[in-house]
């Protein structure tokens, strides 16, 4: 059984097998919760269904959250998209308006898939599902991506955190980032130690983001965030697959950014009293509370 300890180690691992990551965490896991790696790939590729629902429902014109405070950025976004008039061309586009809509979807308690939390629940779907289309990528390798998404994430959440309120928005958007940015790496063929750049690379973009919802609420600046962790996976992933590398290992920059969220002040991990709600606006949003 692995200790999810190390990327490194999962790098080391693949390389030594021949494999991609996604088949070694599928097998162990697999072994861990004696059922067959069929189940276990079935149980995911549910999940991956979740997160294709969630796009084409956050999609939709209409959405408006309770609080008021978010909802129809999504479909701006697609209609801004599908008019060809978006800055960065259709992937780019495309992968803004999944993000978006996610997570705007998930602050209307719609169903979502909280990877790695609910307020980072937009980064993995948009990343994975928009280059799957946009290459034309055969679906199960976007299910199997998941996997290698899961196992950067569950070696963070051991190292560090993927709490924002334990270590800063760095430890929510920065490892659902990461996580994206390793399947994607996958997904258009990079090796596992091109894997483990992309990690790093995105990782290490985010190092020091605070969680500092409106209102207490994981609508502000958290809806916007995701889009920005997704064109950060992307960025990664490119990167890497150029043949850039992190010159900090991604096992490091796992480390620091638990140094930072553990010398970050309270007033900054969730609890709504720094950052963006304690600005003049964010504090009338709080008093206005579900009448905006």
């Amino acid at each position: 059984m692995y200790q999810y300890d190390s990327v490194d180690f999962l790098v080391n691992e693949a390389e030594k097998n021949n494999k991609k990551i996604s088949e070694l965490i599928l097998k162990e896991q697999a072994e861990r919760m004696e059922i067959t790696r069929d189940d276990l790939y079935s149980k995911m590729e549910k999940r991956f269904e979740v997160m294709e629902e969630a796009v084409k429902k956050g999609s939709m014109p209409g959405l408006r959250s309770v609080s008021g405070l978010s909802g129809g950025d999504a479909y701006k976004m697609k209609c801004q998209v599908d008019r060809g008039e978006n800055l960065c061309g259709p992937l780019f586009g495309h992968a803004l308006t999944k993000a978006l809509a996610v997570s705007e979807l998930n602050s209307c308690m719609g169903k979502i898939v909280a990877a790695p939390t609910a307020g980072s629940c937009g980064i993995i779907p948009s990343a994975v599902l928009t280059i799957m289309e946009d290459k034309n990528i055969d679906r199960k390798d976007a299910v199997m991506s998941l996997f290698t998404a899961s196992g950067i994430g569950i070696v963070i959440a051991n190292k560090a955190s993927i709490s924002g309120a334990e270590g800063g928005c760095q430890a929510e958007c920065g490892t659902a980032s990461a996580m994206a940015a390793a399947a994607i790496t996958e997904m258009a063929g990079g090796t596992p130690r091109m894997i483990s750049n992309a990690a790093a690379i995105a990782l290490k973009n985010i190092l020091g983001l605070v969680c500092d919802p409106v209102a207490g609420l994981v609508e502000v600046p958290c809806i916007k965030r995701n889009a920005m962790g997704t064109a950060n996976a992307l960025t990664a992933a490119e990167l890497a697959l150029a043949g850039i590398e992190s010159r900090i290992p991604v096992d490091e920059v796992i480390e620091a950014m638990k140094k930072i969220g553990d010398m970050m002040p309270s007033c900054l991990k969730e609890t709504a009293q720094g950052g963006l709600a304690d600005t003049k606006t964010g504090r009338f949003y709080k008093k206005a509370g579900f009448d905006l």
